[in-house]
């Protein structure tokens, strides 16, 4: 049985140490407190902003809103709390929890608001290479699993034969280029969920763990890996709250299937 070099963790301290809130934010675009409400919402407008920084004496005082300018002046700006911001160099894996409830977080260096970071820098290359990292070490613990309870390929008889054909079509194609592969590497990640739920006691262990959604929280798990994969906007039909909670359900996933020996 072929044995994983990577676990959760390994992938997980990889992105903690290396890679930061700073490399998804953006610089926080700032107007003065003197402007007036119309040059400000005409410079929102035009570069479809919903927030800008507010300059006074040259330091970031504050922010406003598109909403709030269109009730009323710039006058009505807000100051920067503690629980709005975040600073640049923390784990970029911590960047879910910080969106979770909020649409942005101002972004910090040395105690200074510098940047902003949104829901829509989720969707940056950084946070793509997460998930999909993730996601691809769930379907490798899938994998081992699924070797380890059927032996010489028996989990055959626990697939419809047009998921068998085009397992068989893959491995073909994929021998022809001289790849050393077996007919199990080339199940799909739909194939691999399935036979997860044909071992009983793993099945039971996560029924008894998350209840009957498991498996439908695997397809919605296979979906995003889809819009990944295709480099599709991984918001569609969802909203951001259900995608992090979805990172979160692959991760307990991985750490649940990582303690099976």
């Amino acid at each position: 049985m072929k044995q994983l070099k990577s676990t959760y963790l390994e992938l997980r301290e990889l992105f903690e140490n290396q890679i930061k809130i700073k490399h998804i934010s953006e610089e926080l675009k700032c107007c003065y407190f003197g402007d007036s409400s119309t040059n400000i919402r005409k410079q929102m407008e035009s570069h479809d902003f919903d927030v800008m920084g507010i300059k006074d004496k040259g330091k970031i005082v504050g922010f406003i809103s598109r909403l709030e300018l269109e009730n009323g002046s710039i006058n009505n700006y807000k100051t920067f709390v503690d629980s709005s911001l975040i600073d640049e160099s923390l784990p970029l894996i911590k960047v879910f929890s910080a969106l979770y409830n909020s649409p942005r977080k101002f972004v910090t260096r040395k105690g200074k608001v510098v940047g902003i970071v949104t829901r829509g820098d989720l969707q940056k290359a950084p946070v793509r290479m997460w998930l999909f990292g993730i996601i691809s070490l769930l379907e490798m613990q899938q994998l081992r699993l699924i070797r380890h309870h059927f032996e010489d390929d028996k989990w055959r008889f626990h697939l419809n034969d047009n998921r068998i054909q085009k397992a068989e079509a893959l491995c073909s194609m994929r021998r022809e280029r001289n790849e050393e592969i077996d007919l199990a590497d080339c199940l799909q990640f739909c194939d691999k969920s399935d036979l997860i739920f044909e071992i009983p006691e793993i099945k039971g262990s996560m029924e008894e763990k998350w209840g009957k959604w498991a498996n439908q929280r695997l397809k919605s798990v296979e979906d995003l890996r889809n819009k990944l994969f295709h480099a599709q906007d991984i918001v569609t039909g969802k909203t951001w709250p259900e995608i992090i909670d979805l990172v979160k359900s692959i991760e307990c996933f991985l750490e649940f299937f990582e303690s099976i020996d």
